[in-house]
């Protein structure tokens, strides 16, 4: 081989290495989701849509240098822990887990593999974390609201229908921030001189028959609480307040754009775009522990007048004037 011939192929030998590895694909990391709500619900689109921008915003491209496996357990207890074991089989880098159940299967098979929560009442009390200020363990996240702000919804209910005097409350008892809100409403009962009953919401029938029995009763309201069974049964519960002419409270936005008479709470799909900071800084080495829980920063009251005037009721001006949205 000639000199010059000779040096150029170690030049290019010697290139080649450096245009290989320049041109080698990203690192692939992997998220596992486990989502409280069914794939088909227009809730669930609005979520994960808004986890995918925030990933996006900060770098991470699906299909590119992540891949994300998505389970939906659609607030059924055998499909939580189902699919809490196929994502933890997978060995992900980290888990985004929506709502206390999926929380709950989870942990129980693993407390290392990395986890960030979103819609949960109370993880401290859960013991999903050990405090809000410092996690210190494999898990944090974005809570959804207090337990105090769960008298909120009665006050609302009161002050739309000043004759009320029989409220029911549709909560999960399987779930500790079923009992948690519960216990709020019913201290806060007797300064608003209303009696309560507790309604469970494990399925259609048991929604349906409490609902339709508690009709019977004069100036009587309903207040749904936050819970996965309740979001999945939504309709249902919009549809027998509407049959029966119930006045009722929800806890979130969509409740009320889906028909339902008033709302108020948090933001359901902005924690899933701040969840993706979390993500973002645990996959480049941040641990969960050293992240504090972070708490809503605003609460929407949203009126649907359509319904309050199907209902016969004049929504007072004062609560009109504090609505953040009015649903004509």
């Amino acid at each position: 081989m000639k000199r010059r011939a000779f040096i150029t192929f170690l030049g290019g030998a010697a290139a080649w290495p450096l245009a290989a590895r320049a041109q080698q694909p990203e690192r692939m990391r992997r998220i596992g989701v486990l989502m409280n709500l069914a794939a088909a619900d227009p809730e669930s689109t609005a979520r994960v849509t808004a986890f995918a921008q925030g990933l996006q915003e900060l770098g991470w491209t699906i299909g590119r240098n992540v891949q994300i496996d998505t389970r939906w357990a659609a607030a059924d207890a055998d499909l939580f822990r189902r699919y809490a074991a196929e994502l933890v089989a997978l060995a992900p880098d980290v888990i985004l887990a929506s709502s206390s159940p999926a929380m709950m299967s989870l942990q129980q098979l693993t407390r290392t593999v990395p986890m960030v929560f979103v819609n949960i009442v109370d993880p401290v009390g859960a013991g999903f974390v050990e405090s809000l200020a410092r996690p210190g363990g494999n898990a944090t996240g974005f809570t959804i609201y207090e337990y105090g702000m769960s008298a909120k919804w009665l006050e609302l209910l009161k002050e739309i229908v000043p004759p009320l005097k029989l409220a029911a409350v549709l909560r999960d008892p399987a779930i500790a921030s079923g009992a948690g809100q519960y216990a709020v409403i019913q201290a806060a009962a007797p300064s608003f001189g209303v009696e309560l009953r507790a309604v469970g919401v494990r399925d259609a029938g048991e929604i349906e028959r409490a609902i339709t029995a508690f009709a019977r009763s004069s100036n009587g309201g309903l207040i749904v609480t936050g819970s996965p069974l309740a979001l999945v049964h939504r309709d249902l519960i919009i549809t027998l307040a509407a049959r029966h002419r119930l006045p009722a409270v929800y806890p979130f936005r969509y409740f009320a754009t889906s028909g339902g008479l008033i709302s108020y709470g948090p933001n359901t799909t902005d924690p899933y775009r701040r969840a993706a900071s979390y993500i973002d800084r645990i996959l480049k080495g941040e641990k969960p522990a050293d992240l504090p829980v972070q708490a809503p920063t605003k609460y929407d009251l949203v009126i649907n007048l359509k319904t309050a005037k199907a209902l016969g009721l004049e929504i007072p001006p004062s609560v009109l004037a504090r609505a953040d949205e009015v649903i004509e």
